[in-house]
This record gives C-alpha cells, sequence and structure tokens, in this order.
C-alpha cells in the first residue's frame, strides 16, 4: 500500500505534545493516525487494530522502542520506523537488528518523516511493486514467492518485514548478479550514505537467520568481496 490517503499509522510516544504534533501533521498529508502514550498502550491497540506502519520512540519509560519492536516482531510482519536520539547510533543498529524497517533521528523535519514513512509504504508489496524475473526461488527447502512476496517453508510462511521483503525481490529480480550496498540503498528508496549502507547490512544479517540454515557460512544470500551481496538458488 503506497496511497497516504489509505494509510492507517501508529504513533507511539510518551511525550503528549510530540504526539499530537505528530497526529496533526500526518492527519493534514492524508493519513489515518492513531495514538498510544506508551508500549503497555500500544500493545493493547494492536490487539483489537491492524496497522499499515507503526512510528516508534525509542525513548519511552518501561519498555522501550527497541525491546517493543523486538517482542512484536514475534507476531507482527507490520513496517516499523523507529525515532532515535541524533546520537545514538547503536540505538539505531539495535532497533534494527530487533526488526525495525528503518530509523530517523531527532530533532527532524516533518517533511523528513514524511518521506520516510511514504518510502516504507512504496516498499510494501502491492501489484505494482512485483519483480521482472522469477516467479518462485528455490533456496533449499524454503521457496521464496516473488508475486506473493512470501517466503515459505512447506506450507509454513515465514515472516518478513518491509525492508527484508523488498531485499529479496530485489535480489529475485537480480538472481546471481552481486549487488552493491549503495545499489542496495538506492533501490530501497533510501537516502544516500555510510549509515544506510551499515543499515543494510544488519538488513542483510537478519535476512540470512531465516534462510540459511547456517547464517555465518551463508550458501544462498553470499557476500561478495568488494562488490556486495548476491543471491543464488538451487
Amino acid at each position: 500500500m503506497s496511497d497516504a490517503a489509505e494509510a492507517h499509522l501508529l504513533i507511539v510516544d510518551d511525550d503528549e505534545r510530540i504526539r499530537g504534533l505528530l497526529q496533526k501533521f500526518l492527519i493534514r498529508n492524508g493519513f489515518w493516525v492513531t495514538s498510544a502514550r506508551d508500549a503497555e498502550h500500544a500493545r493493547r491497540i494492536l490487539s483489537g487494530l491492524e496497522f499499515d506502519m507503526i512510528v516508534l520512540d525509542v525513548m519511552m519509560p518501561g519498555e522501550d522502542g527497541v525491546a517493543l519492536t523486538k517482542s512484536l516482531r514475534e507476531t507482527l510482519a507490520t513496517p516499523i520506523l523507529l525515532l532515535t536520539a541524533k546520537g545514538d547510533t547503536e540505538d539505531r543498529i539495535k532497533g534494527l537488528e530487533a526488526g525495525a524497517d528503518d530509523y530517523l533521528a531527532k530533532p527532524f523535519e516533518p517533511k523528513e518523516l514524511l518521506l520516510r514513512i511514504n518510502a516504507i509504504l512504496r516498499r510494501m508489496p502491492d501489484a505494482t511493486n512485483r519483480a521482472d524475473g522469477p516467479k518462485f526461488v528455490n533456496l533449499g527447502p524454503l521457496r521464496y514467492d516473488v508475486e506473493r512476496s512470501e517466503l515459505l517453508n512447506g506450507e509454513t510462511v515465514i515472516r518478513l518485514t518491509s525492508t527484508e521483503s523488498a531485499l529479496m525481490r530485489i535480489f529475485a529480480a537480480n538472481l546471481g548478479e552481486a549487488l552493491s550496498r549503495s545499489r542496495l540503498v538506492e533501490d530501497l528508496g533510501r537516502d544516500k550514505g555510510q549509515a544506510q549502507e551499515r543499515a543494510v547490512d544488519v538488513q542483510i544479517t537478519r535476512l540470512r537467520r531465516k534462510i540459511e540454515e547456517d547464517p555465518k557460512q551463508p550458501r544462498f544470500l553470499q557476500t561478495v568481496r568488494g562488490e556486495g551481496y548476491l543471491l543464488s538458488s538451487d
């Protein structure tokens, strides 16, 4: 889904002022918006509603944003955008490792938040975002359905985040071809730079845990020294 008019966002932030400002700004830009004051409140809302994206502050009392992300990833594939303090690089990496799709450092311009949200929504699988190439990619006992953007072990679906799905579609469309980190950053619709390239490395590590029998010695999602990453199939 990439149409803001149809997208429902959950904003989770313990600061009432920021929560209110974000909600008003995003509603003005065509989104449906629900807000939560902390992790517990967010869980109650999520138990009864489905969302197209969760915008989540890292620094919250009680359960923080990284811990909540990791917990939600056990049952949800909903895209998660983390809001982090500007200097907390380690928090950003922890957030990505926990399953977040992207992060935005505070303070930020509201327009930048809008761009990040729309970029993530565009990566969600839909009829206009299917890669040209094979319909299925066989990865040992696993099979990736390109059109449905599903990773399957027999009939069991292995949950992928929107970023992991986007990476799989990119690799499936370029099977057997080494793709540089800068190319992957560009194809994911992210800003260029070393920070985003490092973020891609983290997402690749997470993806390997899902498709490789031994993630430390990858058989399918390989590193090509000096060139980038390559997906090969059986």
